[in-house]
């Protein structure tokens, strides 16, 4: 016979296990959805002169090769190499002695010359009035006076050839033509130089001011050429330069001279010159320089961090802004030029759009963020 008793204890006990089972598993509470906190900026946007970095090279504003205009011996080097000269200066002393000679034998045939002319004046004055009575022949008075037009004509001859001689033995003391700084003797004492042709003795550059040539392409030259006609940039903003030297922080400020007014077929590009101050004769010859020369005003432009600004491998940069929702979403955008250190955001943000800068590591696109505005880096500060 069944016992009902226990079939009901039975039962009793498996509706408690069931219910312990099943218990917990509906009590227990969903997982809350993780909320990370960072920094962000608002963009707006705001005034910017637009500038474009160029690679120059430094060139003196005049040069002058020093070279020997008379035959001779070097006796002396008068100059040390390196330094600043003035113009007028002796740099080299060439053999005067030969020289002095010449102009010693100049003056005697010019003594001579003159000699002969008196004679042949005072042949005619006597001839002139004999042959009114046929005192002197006819043919006498003309040979007399064409021996007075040849004794004019070399005494105008013998003068110049001891010009000549002065001026040969004021070469042997060669001097600096312009003033500048002299670069290293390329003769030396005892050098037989002007033997045929103008030995190149020295050369001189005047590096103060100095001038760094550039090149930029015709389609910018335009462009700037509209900004000065629109207004967007005034004519001297647009002629103001500022050069550096490549691998340092030294700066120099300048001018704009001109350009070129052909551009290269090959490149494309037109060479400008701009003018520097150099009164310390730090910039040289040569030298390679980074030249920044305006290009406009974009009065709209806007600028984020340079931290804020990721690029994946195919070049492309995007930047993540807080999205609908507070979620974290990634933005492509198109860069301009690096201002400091912030980038110049041509396309793909909007005034307000606020742009994470701080937390980034740790962010991925559709995360909740808590935003918090990031304080304003100081002007030139790196982020």
């Amino acid at each position: 016979m069944v016992d009902l008793r226990a079939i009901g204890r039975i039962s009793a006990l498996a509706a408690v296990i069931a219910l312990a089972g099943c218990g917990p598993s509906a009590e227990q509470p969903q997982q809350a959805e993780m909320v990370l906190p960072v920094d962000v900026v608002a963009v707006k946007t705001e005034s910017l002169a637009l500038t474009s970095e160029l690679p120059g090279r430094i060139e003196p504003i005049r040069v002058a090769e020093v070279r020997a205009r008379v035959a001779g011996i070097v006796m002396k080097k008068r100059f040390e190499e390196g330094a600043d000269v003035k113009a007028g200066d002796l740099l080299f002393q060439i053999d005067p002695a030969p020289l002095k000679a010449a102009v010693s034998r100049a003056e005697g045939d010019l003594a001579r010359a003159q000699a002969g002319l008196k004679e042949a004046q005072a042949r005619v004055k006597r001839y002139e009035p004999l042959v009114k009575i046929e005192a002197v022949s006819q043919q006498d008075y003309d040979k007399a006076s064409a021996d007075l037009n040849s004794a004019q004509a070399a005494t105008r001859s013998a003068q110049a050839d001891l010009e000549t001689a002065r001026l040969n033995l004021g070469y042997a003391s060669v001097t600096a033509p312009i003033s500048g700084r002299v670069g290293r003797a390329l003769v030396t004492e005892g050098a037989l130089v002007g033997q045929g042709d103008a030995t190149l003795m020295a050369r001189i550059q005047q590096l103060n001011p100095i001038y760094a040539d550039f090149t930029q392409t015709a389609a910018d030259a335009l462009r700037l050429r509209e900004s000065l006609k629109s207004g967007s940039l005034a004519e001297g903003d647009g002629k103001a330069l500022t050069i550096r030297v490549e691998g340092t922080s030294y700066e120099r400020k300048g001018a704009l001279q001109f350009a070129d007014v052909a551009v290269d077929p090959g490149t494309g590009q037109i060479t400008l010159r701009g003018k520097f101050d150099n009164a310390d004769g730090v910039l040289l010859p040569g030298m390679y320089v980074r030249v920044n020369t305006p290009q406009g005003t974009d009065n709209h432009a806007i600028l984020v961090p340079q931290r804020a600004v990721k690029r994946a491998n195919d070049g492309s940069s995007h930047v993540m802004v807080v999205g609908a929702d507070s979620r974290a979403e990634a933005r492509s955008v198109t860069t301009g030029t690096m201002q400091g250190s912030r980038w110049q955001i041509t396309e793909g943000l909007k005034a307000g759009d606020q742009v994470i800068v701080g937390g980034l590591a740790a962010v991925q696109p559709g995360v909740k963020v808590t935003p918090t505005q990031a304080q304003a880096t100081p002007t030139g500060q790196k982020q």
